[in-house]
């Protein structure tokens, strides 16, 4: 028993050394008094060095509150694919046919793994190309959907197939549809999986979707913030009286004020174009912060955007309604975080409305229609004043429109107006935003839209230039733009007036967003369109030195090893490539052609063979096959090699020429 008491005071001097130790880290523990409701407070857990512990922790002081918030839609936002998450009624769905590409996909259950058949069929039936991919996780709480991810070597990509819960419908994912399939390579980067998940603190530095580690669904810590401060506190024996005091060293987000409930929910549930702001990262943002001192969020307004909206749009939507304008009302008023929608009585929404419609505070304010259709309506608030309605980005799906108003009083514009038309962007959570804010939201518009607009590019230019040449991300926002106005030349005008080396050796920052990385690869395909190669191998490799796995960086970087005749850099490239990504496209037909030059033609049809498995439609790598037939003296083979280019590329010159002079040769 004294042994046991002994380890026992150890283990509590051991927390308190370590409490004591983070206190001097972290003055804000050391206060004699804690601050009370009302009172300006600056959290422990937004200090950088504040770690996330995980839900299990949470879950064992809080056993209760953790099983009711894993039933909610962010408790289930992202999983690994096993049939307990799944929601997928897959059998007797039709195949998802791609026409414009002529790939067609089956999932399935496999062992009880889920995984997708991308196959390919000829006139006559037979199977030209088949490839059966493992699925990984499943993303989405399964209330509207469930989409796939596909993890390799940590790499997370979306798979294109989504299960439309409401419909039990099996079709594209958003973005995929009306011939965009980008079959397994979408992918899945730090802004989408942010919100989607839990905080991924795994997200590998110098990539563009790396993860050595995928949290398991939307847990805690996101809305409460890094729970080591709290853990190390409470281990230490220091107990907040949290009826009389804030507990500084964890969020909670009933204490806060309304303004900074909001700015939490807005977080994710205020999707757009977000733009963050100069040094800040998708992980700065902690709950109880306002998000316009870690972003601007943008919305494209059109003539029609009255009435229709995209899925993630609530915070928007909310903030146009007089209930939210005339109170003191936000999210928290009507969803309790902790419990499922879902398992929410719908006459507790309506008990929300009445609480303020139906009180002695506001006695004016009925429902307009006659007793006899309120009770045949069940005196249901949400189904008149917040409509189930579709959004714009996800299609199959209805969600509550969160704009509150009165049914009389809801537009029509949308029915009049023939032709949707683009009107600006709005920073929804910052009504002052700087000019670099909006230049580089114009920017990200044009380059993410599927319809991109000239009128995107030329606002973004007068905004660009408003930003003094002093501005730190002025050069990263000028090749942006020239490269995507497709103006290498005058990127180039820009770098040569510091000097390409001076600029160049100016590049050196390492972040999340590999902003100095983009603009050494932009800077280098600029000097690439004006044939300057050995300076755009020199900023190629300046790109790959800040972003080591982006792997499309070293593509570029062994591309002008080849024009520069540097076969030995360029094959030891490519082979690092393959060893990061034994798929990647580019590298496998290259690193080929490489061997080819170097006489070595069984590692160059085995690399050959694995393109086209992947990619059946990959013109370089069957030309190589061709020129490899060609060494090996098998005309038959290359001009069969060259026939398929052919039907993928029926005007390509060099096939054609290639084609007929070995149909006149062959019998």
């Amino acid at each position: 028993m004294k042994g046991l008491l002994r380890i026992f005071v150890l283990a509590g001097l051991c927390g308190l050394v370590g409490a004591l130790s983070f206190c001097q880290q972290n003055p804000v523990l050391s206060q004699k008094e804690e601050p009370r409701p009302g009172d300006t407070v600056r959290y422990l857990n937004w200090h950088d060095s504040v770690a996330y512990v995980g839900k299990a922790v949470c879950r064992s002081c809080h056993p209760d509150i953790y099983h009711q918030h894993m039933q909610t839609g962010m408790g289930q936002s992202l999983d690994r694919a096993t049939p307990e998450k799944s929601i997928a009624q897959l059998e007797g769905h039709p195949v998802l046919h791609d026409t414009a590409r002529d790939f067609r996909y089956h999932p399935s259950w496999q062992n009880e793994r889920l995984t997708l058949l991308e196959y390919r069929l000829s006139p006559a039936g037979d199977t030209l190309h088949r490839r059966q991919v493992p699925i990984d996780y499943v993303i989405g709480s399964g209330q509207h959907t469930n989409s796939h991810l596909v993890d390799r070597n940590g790499y997370i990509t979306q798979a294109p197939f989504t299960w439309y819960a409401q419909k039990g419908l099996l079709d594209w994912p958003p973005g995929f549809e009306k011939g965009q399939n980008r079959r397994f390579g979408r992918p899945i980067g730090l802004e989408c999986m942010s919100c989607h998940n839990a905080m991924p603190t795994e997200f590998v530095k110098g990539s563009l979707h790396k993860y050595r580690e995928i949290p398991q669904g939307i847990d805690c810590e996101r809305c409460h913030g890094p729970g080591e401060a709290h853990v190390r506190k409470i281990q230490a024996g220091r107990i907040t009286d949290t009826s009389r005091f804030i507990d500084p060293s964890i969020v909670n987000p009933a204490k806060l004020p309304r303004e900074l409930q909001f700015e939490l929910c807005q977080r994710c549930h205020l999707q757009g174009n977000s733009v963050l702001k100069p040094g800040k990262t998708f992980f700065d943002f902690k709950p109880g912060m306002q998000l316009s001192d870690v972003m601007d969020t943008y919305l494209a307004r059109y003539t029609d955007s009255e009435d229709r909206f995209i899925m993630a749009s609530h915070s928007d939507r909310l903030q146009q309604s007089a209930c939210f304008q005339n109170s003191q009302m936000n999210c928290l008023t009507c969803h309790n975080p902790h419990k499922s929608v879902t398992l929410t009585p719908q006459a507790q929404f309506n008990a929300d409305c009445q609480s303020c419609h139906a009180s002695s505070r506001r006695p004016t304010a009925k429902c307009g229609i006659d007793a006899a259709r309120m009770q045949a309506a069940d005196s249901n608030c949400v189904k008149c004043h917040m409509p189930p309605s579709t959004t714009t980005d996800i299609p199959h799906v209805t969600v509550h429109d969160h704009y509150i108003r009165k049914p009389s009083k809801a537009s029509t514009k949308a029915a009049q107006v023939a032709q949707r038309s683009f009107i600006k962007l709005e920073a929804i959570n910052n009504p002052q935003p700087r000019p670099r804010s909006k230049a580089l939201a114009y920017l990200q518009h044009y380059e993410r839209s599927a319809a991109a607009r000239s009128l995107d590019l030329d606002s973004a230019r007068y905004f660009l230039a408003q930003v003094p040449a002093q501005n730190p991300q002025y050069l990263y926002l000028w090749a942006l733009y020239h490269h995507l106005a497709e103006q290498p030349a005058a990127l180039r005008r820009l770098v040569e007036k510091r000097g390409a080396a001076t600029v160049r050796d100016s590049l050196q920052r390492q972040e999340y967003a590999n902003r100095d990385a983009w603009t050494a690869y932009r800077i280098g395909e600029a000097y690439k369109a004006g044939g300057a190669y050995r300076t755009a191998l020199s900023f190629f490799s300046r790109a790959v030195e800040l972003a080591p796995f982006l792997m499309d960086f070293r593509v570029k970087q062994a591309a002008m090893q080849v024009k520069t005749r540097q076969w030995a850099a360029a094959r030891q490239t490519y082979q690092h490539i393959l060893q990061e990504k034994p798929w990647q496209r580019e590298a496998l037909s290259s690193l080929a052609f490489v061997y080819l030059r170097e006489g070595k033609l069984a590692p160059a049809d085995s690399l050959l063979q694995a393109a086209i498995q992947r990619y059946p439609d990959y013109l370089q790598a069957r030309l190589n096959k061709a020129q490899l037939a060609l060494l090996k003296q098998k005309p038959k083979a290359a001009r069969d090699a060259l026939r398929e280019v052919l039907r993928i590329e029926p005007k390509h010159q060099k096939a054609r020429q290639l084609f007929q002079q070995l149909n006149q040769q062959l019998p």
